[in-house]
Parts: C-alpha cells; sequence; structure tokens
C-alpha cells in the first residue's frame, strides 16, 4: 500500500519521495518573534542569514507578505485560525493582567490537523488562549532565546517512528526585546535577549553599530544604531535554530516530505513599525519550501497576510476549509453581516512557482489592542498602489507599548519636544494621527504624505472606505458599527 501512495505522489509532483514516509505530507511553521524583513535575501546587505537565505533560495520569498495586526497574541491567534483577531476574540496578549482570550467557539489549526489524523508539538514562544482552544498534542521544553536547543529537543518528535504526519508549531523569542540594557552605550540601548555569557549551541555574531542599515522610518541616531546591532544579533540567533531544524528533518529522513513556512508574527520591536499598522510593523519575512514543486528561488509579488497560513496548511494537508458560524456574542450585528462560513484567508499553496499571480493584489489589516491599557482600533486595506488607515479611536493620543516606550531609540529622539524628527514624522505627528491617513505607495513608500484630505484623491478615498466597510461586514468585526455610531 505504502509503495502504491509513493507512486501517486511520485506522478503528481515529479519528485522522489521516501517511500516510507511519503504519504505523511508534514508541517513546520517556524514563527520568529518580531522580525521585519531583514535578512540577506532580503536585501540586507549587513545581517548574516545564510540558512535564511538558502531556504529562500530552495523554495519561495513572498516580498509582499503582511501580518494583520503587529501585536504578538492577536497576530498568532490569527495564524492559528485563519481567522482576523476581531473575530477569534484574542483582542491584545493573553499573559498576566492583560488576559486577553480567544472565543470558546474557535476551532485551531492544531485542532483541525489533529482530526486530519496528524499529531501535534508546539516548541517555545507560546502567548495565546486559552490553552485547550490551542491544544497541541505535546510541549517541546526548551528555552525560546536558544532556538538550537530547541530544534534539538525537537528531535525525538520528528523522528517518531509513526505512521501518522506531524505539525510542528516552532516559535523563538527572538528577535524580541529583552534581557536588560547595555550599560556602556548611549541612553541604554535595549539587548534584544543577548547576554555576555551566550547561549549553547549558538555562534554568537555581533554587529558594530556603524555597521547597521537605518531604515528610513527610524531616527539615525547612536541610541538607534546600537538597538540594531543588538536586534541583528539576535536575528542571527534564529538563523542558527533554522539551519539546526532543516539538519534534523534531513537527517531523520522527512525533509523531502514535510511543508516549511518561515514567518514572523510581525516587524521589528521598533517605534513606528510593532503596534502601528504602517509598512514596517505590518510587512514581514516568509519563506516557504513545498518539497512537491519543480521550481526553486521563486520571488512572489503576491500580496498575502497570516490570515492565508492556516488554509494554507491545510490545503497541503488535503482538508477543506472548517466551517464557522457568526459568532453568538455579537446579536445586535449578525443579522447586518454576512459571515461567509469560511477561514478569512486563502490558501496560496497554488501559486509558490509563480512570481506574479493574478487576483493577489490587495490585504487587509485589523488591530484593536496591543497591552490591555492600548486601546487604539485601526482597519486597514492596502493594495499595490494605494493604502488607507482608519483610526478609529482617533482623538486619543496613540499609545505606546511599555517596552517601546521606554526604548533608547524613541526616548533618545521624544526629550528633545514635539517638533523633533523621528524618521519621517515629527514626534507629535507619531502620536497624533488624523481619523483617515491615505498614502500612495508608488511615490510615498515611507507613508509620509497623508493624502486623506488632498480633492484630487476623493475618489480613491471612497473607494478604499468602501472597500474597508465589505471587508468587515465579511469578517464579522464589531467595530463596523462605528462608521454609524461615532
Amino acid at each position: 500500500m505504502k509503495i502504491l501512495i509513493h507512486l501517486v505522489l511520485l506522478l503528481s509532483f515529479g519528485q522522489v519521495a521516501s517511500p516510507i514516509l511519503a504519504a505523511q505530507r508534514n508541517v513546520v511553521l517556524f514563527v520568529s518573534d518580531d522580525h521585519g524583513q531583514d535578512a540577506g535575501c532580503y536585501g540586507n546587505p549587513v545581517i548574516e542569514t545564510p540558512s535564511l537565505d538558502s531556504l529562500a533560495a530552495d523554495g519561495t520569498m513572498f516580498t509582499h507578505a503582511f501580518a494583520t495586526t503587529a501585536s504578538c497574541s492577536a497576530s498568532r491567534s490569527v495564524i492559528l485560525t485563519g481567522l482576523y483577531n476581531h473575530r477569534t476574540g484574542q483582542y491584545g496578549h493573553t499573559h498576566d493582567y492583560h488576559h486577553f482570550t480567544s472565543f470558546s467557539d474557535i476551532k485551531s489549526l492544531p485542532i483541525l490537523l489533529r482530526e486530519k489524523g496528524y499529531r501535534t508539538a508546539s516548541a517555545g514562544k507560546f502567548h495565546v488562549a486559552p490553552r485547550e482552544i490551542y491544544e497541541f498534542d505535546q510541549y517541546i521544553p526548551g528555552d525560546a532565546r536558544n532556538p538550537v536547543e530547541m530544534a534539538d529537543n525537537s528531535r525525538d518528535f520528528i523522528a517518531a517512528e509513526e505512521e501518522k504526519p506531524f505539525f510542528l508549531y516552532f516559535c523563538t523569542s527572538d528577535p524580541h526585546r529583552g534581557g536588560g540594557s547595555v550599560e556602556a552605550s548611549p541612553y541604554h540601548p535595549d539587548r534584544f535577549g543577548n547576554r555576555p555569557e551566550g547561549y549553547k549551541g549558538i555562534q554568537e555574531i555581533t554587529f558594530g553599530p556603524e555597521r547597521v542599515v537605518v531604515p528610513d522610518f527610524l531616527p539615525d541616531t547612536p541610541s538607534t544604531r546600537a538597538e540594531l546591532a543588538q536586534y541583528y544579533q539576535s536575528i542571527s540567533r534564529v538563523d542558527q535554530g533554522v539551519g539546526r531544524l532543516i539538519t534534523i528533518l534531513q537527517e531523520t529522513g522527512v525533509f523531502e516530505d514535510t511543508l516549511f513556512i518561515y514567518i514572523s508574527d510581525h516587524g521589528m520591536a521598533f517605534p513606528g513599525a510593532k503596534t502601528t499598522t504602517y509598512e514596517p510593523g505590518l510587512r514581514s519575512p516568509c519563506l516557504v519550501r513545498n518539497p512537491y514543486v519543480e521550481r526553486r528561488g521563486v520571488v512572489s509579488q503576491a500580496m498575502i497576510n497570516w490570515a492565508d497560513i492556516t488554509p494554507t496548511i491545510l490545503d497541503f494537508a488535503g482538508s477543506g476549509q472548517p466551517s464557522y458560524e457568526t459568532h453568538a456574542r455579537l446579536p445586535m450585528i449578525r443579522n447586518q453581516m454576512s459571515d461567509k462560513h469560511g477561514l478569512h484567508g486563502r490558501s496560496f499553496l497554488a501559486i509558490l512557482e509563480r512570481e506574479s499571480p493574478a487576483g493577489w493584489d490587495e490585504v487587509f489589516a485589523s488591530h484593536t489592542f496591543h497591552e490591555i491599557q492600548m486601546y487604539y482600533p485601526m482597519r486597514v486595506v492596502r493594495r499595490r498602489d494605494f493604502k488607507l488607515i482608519w483610526n478609529i479611536a482617533h482623538p486619543l493620543p496613540f499609545p505606546f507599548a511599555s517596552d517601546l516606550w521606554a526604548s533608547a531609540t524613541w526616548q533618545a529622539v521624544y526629550k528633545d519636544g514635539p517638533d523633533a524628527r523621528y524618521g519621517r514624522r515629527t514626534v507629535h505627528e507619531y502620536i497624533h494621527r488624523p481619523e483617515f491617513e491615505l498614502y500612495d505607495l508608488r511615490s510615498d513608500p515611507d507613508e509620509s504624505r497623508n493624502l486623506a484630505e488632498d480633492p484630487d484623491f476623493a475618489d480613491v478615498l471612497t473607494k478604499l472606505k468602501q472597500s474597508l466597510k465589505e471587508f468587515q461586514k465579511r469578517t464579522a468585526d464589531p467595530w463596523i458599527l462605528k462608521w454609524q455610531y461615532e
């Protein structure tokens, strides 16, 4: 029977697969923490990411991949359900006093794959709740700041001699901020998990602040450069974890039957990126290696987002999309919405070999909270040319995540007052935002010139507002009521 399955796969995909594991179609979803598109394969000439670069060369690299919200717990709920977080109920962080949790009717990816016959394991950072909604068969121990250790600890799960395929959800805590400050540097930049004694099995790679590439949305100050250097070092640990995990998949004979996806939960942990819906907050890495396709090294311009991850994995596993009913907790609006009883995203498995597939030219974003004191709902439609941000609570000042407010990068500029330049904006402009932000990304990729009040773009604004309303209706977003009542 296994030989027959092997022959079927051989004819279907044109590649030789393991005769023992040919039917297994394993999945590894590797999620780093706060990693923007900062890697050699994405054009950074300084940072050292040989494993990510090799993965891109052996698979598909998406240049226009986006988180749906630049907040950890909320984004992870989207990744693991295929539903925007205004539908999962995971509006913000789950840990400590924040205590946001997903709705009880949600059926997550590990549960759906278990029903499909998969064995499942989670390694590293979890950061969604409740546990029973996102339940895995096994939780692999290890320091989430040491992905090499995490990979080694995953070997037994990967190599288990079972007939079932596996799903490994592998999440680092790098390159998230943390680990104290570097006292000798200006304004005490954060260590991003780096420590003097290093980590077992990790070759620590350091970067001089003078070498780093300062993106346009950040101020080019000694503090920014010192923090970027620490950020780069933390990314190098992630890269080594990717390399070790792939080596283990190869050594155990399952790599050629394993879909490998590398993403970050959202962009980098700097003010102007994380917690915002600007490009540096949402635009994220996405590298995908499907072992059963012929073309390698594809650079795809398709616009995808994290609502598409669960549908893609279910597609690879041979499972149809599950059905969801509009949530019972929304009685006031359920009759006004046309929930399509399915996932909000769609599979991109079929376009992995195509650079510019038709019909992949629009994505949406939905952010409400980060920490519980940070209420600032934003809804976004982003196309090739234009992007509209609706700041629903725009009379409020933009709230800061505690670690971003305290960051050396922000404080070095904030101390100079509201007119000080923080990248392309002043401090005042960053904190106080208008109701609508409309950007022409063709001429203004840094989102520095708001066209929402420009009469020449009134038609564009109207069309994008309508698109947002349709998106909110389609995905059962409670904040659709704000169009009517505010």
